[in-house]
């Protein structure tokens, strides 16, 4: 029996409850395959391959370079090494303790070993979770670790329990904005940007702020800043500044109505807001730019890794053909999200997190599944995704899955690779695409379904996974070129009366 101390006595600690690895090196090496989502060490023959595809065609077609090693080796080995899967003939390969010691190192902060497990539990020390403060700067949390007038630190009212505006804080960001990393990392900037305000103003705690401090901080965000962009002075948008002010109000809000204030400087500091209704979304690219990048993408660039090519057109075809948000891509390990599933009839559907932590389920066209069952194969997995399958979506090609910073540099990529080649075409749009975010290929998604298909405002709010029904009613508006075309088809029928003719009393009416 081949087996090996060494993954016997690491633990699993991504899994409720943690559980100890298989002492078998094979048996270990299964167990990673499964639980990272991804080839670990896999020995192929012919036989193997008969048994995985339907025919040797389909095999080469799926698996080229294994394919070619079958030739003239009579086993070949797929191995993960530095977050790539390198494949070579049996003799060449390293042994299987080998791969599996180094994957477990790659991963050690899910894999650890049993004796640092029992050493912390012997110790009786609770395992502490990190807290929404610890997540910002050290001299910030220092700034904030202070108490003003208007803390009622030792009033019974005070539900929160806490003497300064930073356990205060990490209370507030606790409670409101962690369920989304998205809204946590909003929320942390403005509180970043109002204390810098307070500290070029030399005012401060946060909790002696007054009404006319607060009035003061909105309309500095409406004024340039002493920042310039070649000649022009910054400004803070009219979007960034309703979220500042959304999120100032919400804080001394929160802490009013927890008892930590007593009373709140900011109340009435945003009036009424935008209403959704008047939502539109701007700044859409144009089915060119998109065509441009489609085109982009399709092309098989030289030197580029199948892998890795592979996984941009999976990125791509995502929010493309999804219209899912940036962060609805991010794995998550604790409601096993995002996912594909395929029903009876060979349909394929992406179940996402979106706001809220609310799931939304989202058929995918033809043109997606085909660039995600080419992924799939190439990362090692079958070309259709099993039944309650654990692996990541999209995968870091180091390992585990790629994070929403990876993935927007991947689409990034895509705008400005696209761009270099409207440059002298199309300088205008070039500039566009370099500017454009992957929120905007969400614009598209909606546009496309709800401007040029017609469909159904409530099919594509569930799709959209809109709160209202006014947010996605918005993409229905049309520009002043849509109407100009509605105008022409409406009267291209109807001839002008003849110049000298007197029009008929029917006609004046």
């Amino acid at each position: 029996m081949n087996t090996t101390p060494h993954s016997a006595e690491w633990i699993d600690h991504g899994t409720t409850p943690p559980q100890r690895l298989p002492a078998e090196v094979d048996a270990a090496l299964a167990y990673l395959a499964d639980a990272l989502g991804h080839v670990i060490y896999t020995r192929w023959t012919l036989a193997t391959i008969k048994q995985r595809h339907a025919s040797l065609a389909d095999a080469k077609t799926a698996r080229p370079a294994i394919m070619r090693l079958l030739l003239d080796h009579p086993a070949v080995i797929e191995y993960r090494d530095r977050g790539r899967v390198r494949t070579v003939a049996v003799d060449e390969a390293p042994a299987p303790g080998v791969v599996l010691a180094r994957v477990l190192h790659t991963h050690r902060r899910r894999f650890r070993p049993a004796i640092e497990a029992n050493k912390l539990a012997a110790t009786g020390e609770p395992k502490r979770e990190p807290t929404a403060l610890m997540t910002l700067p050290q001299p910030l949390v220092i700034w904030l670790a202070r108490a003003g007038r208007f803390a009622a630190v030792a009033s019974t009212t005070n539900t929160l329990g806490v003497g300064d505006a930073a356990q205060a804080v990490a209370l507030f960001l606790r409670d409101r904005a962690s369920r989304s990393p998205h809204t946590l990392r909003a929320y942390r900037a403005e509180l970043r940007r109002l204390v810098a305000w307070c500290e070029a103003h030399q005012l401060g705690p946060l909790s002696d702020l007054t009404r006319h401090d607060l009035l003061a901080y909105r309309q500095a965000l409406r004024q340039p800043t002493h920042e310039t962009v070649g000649d022009v002075r910054r400004r803070v948008s009219e979007a960034l500044q309703s979220r500042a002010l959304a999120v100032v109000a919400s804080l001394f809000r929160y802490w009013t109505e927890t008892g930590y204030l007593s009373a709140n400087p900011a109340a009435g500091l945003v009036r009424g807001g935008r209403s959704r209704a008047s939502f539109a979304p701007k700044r859409m690219l144009p089915p060119a730019l998109l065509a441009a990048c489609d085109a982009w993408v399709a092309e098989v660039i030289a030197g580029d890794e199948p892998l890795v090519s592979a996984r941009r057109r999976a990125i791509w075809a995502l929010y493309r053909y999804a219209g899912v948000r940036l962060i609805e891509l991010v794995w998550s390990e604790e409601a096993q999200l995002p996912r594909l599933e395929i029903d009876d009839q060979g349909s394929w559907t992406l179940t996402v997190l979106g706001k809220g932590r609310k799931t939304r389920a989202i058929p995918l066209p033809v043109i997606c599944v085909s660039v995600l069952r080419t992924y799939r194969v190439l990362r090692g997995l079958p070309p259709q995704p099993p039944l309650f399958e654990h692996a990541a979506l999209i995968q870091g090609l180091k390992g585990g899955s790629l994070k929403g910073s990876g993935l927007y540099d991947e689409v990034k990529t895509i705008f400005v690779a696209a761009a270099e080649r409207l440059a002298n075409t199309d300088p205008e749009g070039a500039a566009r695409l370099r500017r454009a975010s992957p929120h905007r290929l969400r614009h598209a998604y909606a546009r496309q379904m709800i401007v040029d298909h017609q469909v159904p405002l409530p099919a594509a709010q569930a799709l959209l996974g809109h709160a209202s029904v006014q947010t996605t009613a918005a993409y229905a508006k049309t520009d002043l070129s849509q109407l100009r075309a509605f105008v022409e088809g409406t009267f291209a029928s109807h001839e002008p009366p003849h110049s000298g003719t007197r029009p008929r009393a029917s006609q004046r009416n």
